[in-house]
């Protein structure tokens, strides 16, 4: 059997199972947009196939791919953390099927059960962290001077 990666091989078989239970599945058509930057963040998906972009607004341009997602990665932390905003934009770079969850039911099964809350925010945190550092990245590449991005 292949090794279970992204929050699938973070969670203990019984928290995956908890929170396949409250899964559904959706797709979204290439191009389509799932969310924009400052909208209400209620839901998250995990990406079952399909690549989705990542995006952050630029004032007097159009706004600049972040980061690309694939297959078992998370899509969506603001909804873990008030005001519950989407802190990027994301949208459909090809035909795209996933596993969505309600924010809120989430967050009342990590309520009862300590070490699923615990194993999930641990896993939120590195995808958090990740992707400030592609967006920072990204954004370097894209807008500061040649070499203004090189650490010494």
């Amino acid at each position: 059997m292949a090794a279970r990666t992204g929050i699938f091989g973070a969670l203990t078989r019984e928290h995956r199972e908890q929170l396949m239970s409250l899964a559904r599945e959706v797709s979204f058509a290439t191009d389509e947009r799932i969310f924009n930057e400052g909208g209400k963040a209620d839901r998250f998906w995990i990406i079952h196939t399909g690549t989705v972009t990542l995006d952050v607004r630029v004032p007097g341009r159009r706004a600049a791919v972040i980061e690309s997602l694939g297959a078992g990665d998370l899509l969506g932390w603001s909804w873990l953390v008030p005001p519950r905003h989407w802190h990027m934009g994301a949208q459909a770079a090809s035909p795209v099927r996933a596993y969505e969850f309600e924010a809120a039911a989430i967050r009342e099964l990590c309520g009862k059960d300590p070490e699923l809350d615990h194993a999930l925010l641990t896993y939120v945190v590195g995808v958090i962290a990740d992707r400030l550092r592609s967006a920072r990245v990204r954004l370097l590449d894209l807008y500061a001077p040649h070499g203004a991005g090189e650490v010494p």
